[in-house]
């Protein structure tokens, strides 16, 4: 029986520490309303770009607000969107790359073409003309942020399911009359799953990029709703007088992709057989 003396802390460090850093970071958003010392929606004009002080550890911006708080905030979003739209295209890619290669042939070619069509397109100019057709608001942030990431995933699975089918307890699968949608789910997504989890750990620190992109330019999460994009958007105007403004939601930034990238790679290391001793 395997104990705590046997396992390889070495190995899984960069998934600690990238738990460690998101996980901070979500529990700050899930307890917002009781850790934030302001609303993120209160106006003080008479503290307006004040620095970073005992009352307002994290300064205020142009409106008299709380920048600790909104920052917090807005952790929400971002990481609403993040789940969301990584699960999304981690859903989709994954049915559709598993019954491309699974059943092949005209339906190998009609899905693969579709995806490598959304495939050519920029990641984010894809995401803008989606915003431009949906209308802009979080939830259709996160359904565009996910289709941009079906792809992706559907190449991904396309490729893990094609080694999979090579294997005999597939053919023995089909020998006894096992039916298509059980041998899918059975026999083949178990055996795709860790390749797929390292992209979702990748897809999941796009999606805070591309939300703050989408909020930065004004097709995401919409003002006063704080949000890391609109955030940075803001304080670009005022980096002279108030350069914290943008260097706080730029930092929560940077930790979030630091930590879901942590997380990609320690997975990625842990689970690939040939970095194994």
């Amino acid at each position: 029986m395997a104990t705590l003396e046997d396992f390889d802390w070495r190995r899984w460090r960069l998934v600690i520490t990238g738990c460690v850093i998101i996980g901070t970071i979500l529990a700050a958003a899930i307890l917002a309303q009781v850790i934030t010392p302001y609303s993120p929606y209160d106006l003080d004009v008479t503290m307006m770009l004040q620095g970073p002080s005992p009352a307002h550890w994290l300064g205020t911006d142009e409106l008299g607000r709380d920048t600790l708080s909104r920052t917090i905030y807005a952790a929400r979003i971002s990481m609403e969107v993040a789940f969301i739209a990584a699960g999304v295209g981690l859903l989709f890619g994954t049915l559709i790359g598993g019954v491309a290669a699974y059943f092949g042939g005209w339906v190998d070619l009609v899905l693969m073409r579709l995806m490598e069509l959304l495939f050519s397109f920029p990641a984010i100019l894809l995401a803008v003309v989606l915003m431009a057709s949906l209308g802009t608001s979080i939830f259709n942030a996160m359904i565009a942020i996910g289709i941009v990431f079906i792809p992706g995933f559907s190449r991904l699975a396309r490729a893990a399911t094609e080694v999979v089918l090579r294997e005999q307890y597939v053919e023995a699968a089909r020998a006894i009359g096992m039916s298509h949608a059980r041998i899918l789910l059975r026999e083949i997504l178990p055996n795709i799953l860790a390749p797929l989890l390292v992209e979702a750990a990748v897809a999941f620190s796009y999606a805070i990029l591309l939300e703050s992109a989408l909020s930065f330019l004004g097709l995401g999460a919409q003002p006063p709703e704080p949000s890391w994009g609109n955030m940075l958007n803001t304080g670009r105007g005022f980096m002279s007088q108030a350069p914290w403004l943008s260097i706080v939601p730029g930092m929560a930034i940077f930790l979030c992709v630091l930590g879901f990238n942590f997380i990609g790679d320690g997975l990625r290391d842990v689970l690939d057989p040939h970095l194994k001793d």
